[in-house]
């Protein structure tokens, strides 16, 4: 496409995004990203649960994030295609002229833009417990799909997270200090030590699952 403005996680190919993501212009850039990393850790959370074969104790919970990884599949495109549009908007502001119109246009947009993050975030942070269930009994079979799944989670939250970091910092190009950022917006600074801590959580389930996903090293040892 030749239009950057034109691609879409709904109307694009992969290729064709890929390719978008690929250039210049940060339209989608990092935080879009995160957000398609997240649909493919819900679209392997699916996969998963969908092999899986369970006993009639669990066979709501199976059906339960099914749904879920539906509808986080789903959103997860939106938000990234919602991050792109922001993103868009903050690299806008910057080409405006020096002045306090300048100023809250920055302070304006880079909120949008941490709030974007931050919801990407909530919503990575939310497909853990799932994640982490299937890792116990989903089917053997497919357990390295789930580390792969972790993988990807864990790359959505870590871009929410560095992005969220980020745009708050660049409120100090409008005359904030980390202090007064801090005080303003509680929740978003928040978030950031949640999503922190998110990061932790899935390192830790990565590292107790891997062992059963690759069970032999590269020296050949088990």
């Amino acid at each position: 496409m030749s239009d950057v403005e034109e691609i879409t996680t709904q109307r694009s190919t992969v290729d064709e995004w890929t390719e978008g993501l690929a250039q210049s212009t940060g339209s989608p850039g990092g935080g879009a990203g995160a957000g398609v990393m997240l649909g493919i850790a819900a679209s392997l959370t699916s996969m998963v649960a969908g092999y899986t074969e369970a006993d009639p104790e669990r066979r709501d919970r199976l059906s339960a994030i099914l749904t879920r990884a539906e509808t986080l599949r789903q959103s997860a495109l939106h938000l990234a295609d919602d991050d792109a549009t922001a993103s868009r908007a903050f690299g806008a502001v910057f080409k405006l002229d020096q002045g306090p119109e300048r100023d809250e246009a920055i302070r304006e947009a880079a909120i949008g833009a941490a709030q974007t993050s931050a919801e990407l975030g909530d919503h990575a942070v939310a497909a853990i417990e799932d994640l982490s269930w299937l890792a116990d009994h989903g089917k053997r079979a497919v357990i390295a799909d789930v580390v792969v799944a972790f993988g990807a989670l864990r790359a959505a939250v870590a871009g929410a997270r560095t992005n969220a970091s980020f745009d708050l910092a660049t409120l100090k190009s409008s005359g904030s200090t980390l202090e007064e950022i801090h005080a303003q917006h509680p929740r978003l600074w928040n978030s950031v030590e949640t999503l922190t801590t998110a990061i932790e959580r899935i390192d830790a389930c990565t590292a107790s699952i891997d062992h059963r996903a690759a069970p032999t090293h590269a020296d050949g040892s088990t």
